[in-house]
């Protein structure tokens, strides 16, 4: 059984979208190849990626279809199991790889059972609405954060409202020349095993 990892994008003054969840941080370049390597190494010890419908419409348009010559990620996003937790999507394509496994009944339950169920860790990208769920349920097991050189002035959270219970302890800071900043936390008021 793995860690639970929610690994969100947030702007400096610690948004993760505008007010509807919209992402729009980047400005049209993405993060850094150094980045990219970071979270390369990271994906070594997960075994599935789980998204929410948003979160994985916007991933399913893009990394099918990247050149994996170009885009480090590519290939372990692509190749790695995918669960989308959502009551209104019927399928969930990713492109000539295989489908997603779409989880229509309770999100954190469903959580639960990935969690116990497979060795290595699982890791949440973006998915505002279903981190939400799973922080509510004490699920999360670690937060990273990717803290980007914009101000937002207002926006979504990547935390839930009411969030202020989480005991977090800094576990890593990592800076790279792109100016973003990768900072970890783990999540001592999880849900106990």
């Amino acid at each position: 059984m793995g860690d639970l990892i929610v690994h969100q994008f947030v702007s400096a003054d610690g948004f993760a979208g505008d007010e509807s969840g919209e992402f729009a941080l980047f400005d049209g370049s993405g993060p850094s190849e150094e980045l990219d390597r970071d979270t390369l190494s990271r994906l070594e010890t997960v075994d599935a990626i789980v998204l929410g419908a948003t979160t994985y419409r916007m991933f399913a348009a893009f990394w099918p279809t990247s050149d994996s010559d170009q885009e480090l990620l590519a290939r372990p996003i692509n190749e790695l199991p995918k669960f989308v937790v959502s009551t209104t999507l019927e399928e969930a394509p990713w492109g000539e790889y295989p489908p997603a496994t779409l989880v229509s009944d309770d999100a954190a339950e469903a959580v639960r059972r990935l969690k116990r169920d497979l060795p290595g860790d699982l890791m949440v990208w973006g998915s505002l609405t279903l981190t939400d769920t799973l922080f509510a349920a004490g699920l999360v097991d670690t937060v990273r954060l990717a803290v980007l050189p914009r101000l937002l002035g207002h926006g979504r959270s990547a935390f839930p409202s009411g969030s202020s219970d989480l005991d977090l302890h800094l576990v890593r800071v990592e800076t790279y020349d792109s100016e973003i900043a990768v900072i970890e936390y783990q999540n001592e008021r999880k849900e106990s095993s």
